[in-house]
């Protein structure tokens, strides 16, 4: 049974990633001129630090330097955290969007953005932003209804505990 790239890396990899507790969410090799760009990305519950990527991008070089994963030619290892409007795919995205603005692409065709107050096996409970001031109304979400989902980036929210949070994020984002 033949495997991939990508597969051998992620069997190499995984168990490094999940023993500092991060989730690894993505390889990817690409082409970059007469070199390949090998990007890793890892998140957790908490974010990821820029030391940490930084300590495992460290001990991942070491790793691949140890076997032959990458074959022969020259790569450049990054390794980074997903960025703030990455797609929803996983059931622990959405657990970690939970009080985020999220863009839905329903499965039926259509569009919803609205604010994630609670995620279950099943589903999620939202709160739909009210237009021309009107008050939000709440909505039941189930996964089979999405498409697709995205976290939409706020710069201005009002609601002041999970405004404050929101603001540590951006300011940890751009760091």
């Amino acid at each position: 049974m033949s495997t991939t790239q990508s597969e051998r890396l992620r069997e190499l990899l995984e168990p490094l990633v999940t023993s500092k507790e991060l989730d690894l969410e993505e390889i990817e090799v690409t082409p970059a001129g007469k070199r390949r760009v090998l990007r890793i990305v890892v998140d957790s519950d908490e974010g990821v630090l820029l030391d940490t990527c930084a300590e495992l991008s460290r001990e991942i070089s070491d790793l691949l330097d140890a076997r032959d994963t990458m074959g022969e030619g020259e790569y450049v290892l990054e390794v980074t955290s997903p960025g703030a409007d990455r797609p929803l795919t996983e059931h622990r995205h959405y657990v970690r969007a939970t009080g985020r603005l999220v863009n839905f692409k329903l499965a039926g065709g259509g569009e919803l953005t609205a604010r994630i107050l609670k995620t279950d096996d099943e589903g999620l409970d939202l709160e739909v932003p009210g237009v021309k001031g009107r008050k939000p109304t709440a909505r039941r979400l189930a996964f089979d209804e999405i498409d697709k989902a995205r976290v939409e980036i706020e710069f201005n929210r009002r609601n002041s505990a999970a405004g404050a949070e929101g603001a540590e994020d951006a300011k940890a984002e751009e760091a």
